[in-house]
């Protein structure tokens, strides 16, 4: 006999219902509470909202309603950034969202002295639960505005997950993320890289001779974004992760600086 969550899942287009009724039921036995969360879930809300939690990179993230949700290809950064980082590191996490790649970060390296910021009070409040447990920081501004001063020139990496969607793509997104995610979270602008141009330009201010800034796009604009940290004056590069299906473009203040 067909599991009737799994079913009402299945009805509602959730391609991996078997999975998520695992999730629901993982999350709650009471069954009012449970037949509510299948219900949200039906009505196409994001499982991690839902739910209230998403694995991520090895950490289990709390996810508040209407935050933006990680994407697992995002882990892929989280790999390149451990490439080029050691234990007692000091990371900025901007555009931070729920916290999600600083915390899977500091996750697994020890002693990282992390700080973390958005423009969105709800997302920064999300990712102060995330990241309390390894002593980090996090704080409300544009970018890099709320950023403590005496970190200026301290700064062994910058990772920012920042909103590249072209705003001409906003419809065709799934109506998950149209729906229940905020637009600010989503919308990069005409050709997507608005957030990185505006960005880019600050980086280099942060980081120490040798350190590293990261960020994600998508395949069709990679060439843009290794110009436009190469314009603000780092030694960039693109990562195709065939893995992931997604772009990590790197960029690292020079050693001559």
């Amino acid at each position: 006999m067909t599991d009737a969550i799994v079913q009402a899942l299945r009805a509602a287009g959730c391609v991996f219902a078997e999975e998520e009724a695992a999730i629901l039921r993982e999350t709650s036995t009471d069954p009012v509470r449970l037949q509510e969360m299948v219900a949200r879930r039906a009505s196409g809300e994001p499982l991690e909202q839902v739910v209230g939690w998403a694995r991520f990179a090895g950490v289990r993230l709390v996810v508040q309603p209407g935050v933006f949700v990680p994407r697992v290809r995002t882990e892929a950064l989280v790999r390149q950034a451990l490439r080029v980082t050691t234990d007692h590191t000091v990371v900025l996490d901007l555009c931070c969202g729920s916290g999600a790649i600083g915390a899977a970060i500091a996750g697994q390296r020890t002693g990282v002295r992390l700080w973390a910021s958005d423009i969105d009070p709800a997302a920064v409040a999300n990712a102060r639960e995330n990241i309390a447990a390894f002593g980090g920081t996090a704080l409300v501004g544009d970018l890099d505005d709320a950023i403590p001063v005496r970190l200026r020139g301290r700064v062994d990496l910058v990772v920012a997950n920042v909103p590249y969607v072209p705003s001409s793509r906003l419809e065709y997104l799934p109506a998950e993320a149209r729906d229940h995610e905020r637009r600010i979270a989503l919308d990069g602008g005409d050709d997507g890289l608005d957030l990185l141009r505006r960005l880019a330009p600050r980086v280099l201010g942060w980081l120490r001779v040798g350190g590293w800034f990261l960020t994600e796009c998508a395949d069709d604009q990679a060439n843009a974004a290794v110009a436009v940290l190469r314009e603000a004056g780092l030694d960039a590069l693109a990562h195709n992760d065939q893995d992931y299906d997604v772009v990590v473009v790197a960029g690292q203040r020079r050693i001559d600086d």
